[in-house]
């Protein structure tokens, strides 16, 4: 049984969580990267859950076969790589919550461009409470959201913060009543952004991405916007 599906509707792609509980377990992170690489001319991607987002890695499953290979690299950068390749996607990605956001699906949502939630939403960093590092992203992509207090305070703790607290804090955008709401909200914004020039989504992805030194990041948007206009010129 698959545990991605990936659907389309117009030039907008949606990738859904398909696990039980939206859980990872091994043949998760070989599938995302495969759904990922079968988005063709999608110009705007929504992630999203069934009956919650994500319980996050499956433990059960993917200890026991780290601990049988013996070979902990080789099992985890797989994993990072793929939620590299979520980062790595020159279209916007959405992320859209409800319910539990847990551990892996944390740092899954934080390698998204947005973040959308219902206000049944909690998130939460638990990998401490399991004398574990957070090793998929999270502790790098986090502190550029929400700042490396806020960051520490979920890793540190493990504690979960509510779709309101996620929204002052910034980790979400808007918060909606209810998970149809929110997907409908999703989408919405994701037909708008599929409208838009698929050039200046990729241009402004990456100086956002590459977050360079103000004036080599000044620069870095004019030579991309300069290159953008002699291409309409030369039409």
């Amino acid at each position: 049984m698959s545990t991605v599906e990936l659907s389309r509707s117009g030039q907008a792609a949606t990738l859904t969580l398909t696990a039980k509980k939206g859980s990872m377990p091994p043949a998760f992170w070989q599938e995302l990267p495969q759904a990922l690489a079968e988005l063709g001319d999608a110009r705007v991607l929504v992630i999203r859950g069934q009956d919650i987002f994500s319980a996050g890695l499956d433990v059960k499953a993917t200890l026991p076969a780290i601990q049988q290979s013996g070979d902990f690299w080789g099992m985890v950068q797989p994993m990072q790589d793929a939620l590299n390749a979520v980062a790595a996607l020159d279209i916007p990605v959405i992320a859209a919550v409800h319910g539990h956001c847990i551990g892996a699906g944390l740092e899954l949502i934080a390698a998204c461009d947005l973040r959308l939630c219902s206000q049944d939403a909690s998130f939460s960093l638990p990998e401490v409470r399991l004398g574990l590092v957070a090793d998929l992203g999270g502790l790098q992509r986090l502190p550029g959201i929400i700042g490396r207090g806020r960051t520490a305070h979920l890793a540190l703790t493990g504690a979960p913060i509510d779709a309101r607290t996620a929204e002052r804090w910034g980790l979400v955008t808007g918060v909606l009543d209810t998970p149809p709401t929110l997907f409908a909200s999703a989408e919405a914004l994701a037909g708008q952004l599929a409208e838009l020039e698929p050039h200046a989504l990729k241009g402004t992805k990456q100086v956002l991405r590459d977050a360079l030194p103000l004036q080599e990041g000044l620069r870095q948007a004019g030579e991309w916007n300069a290159a953008a206009l002699k291409a309409q010129a030369d039409r």
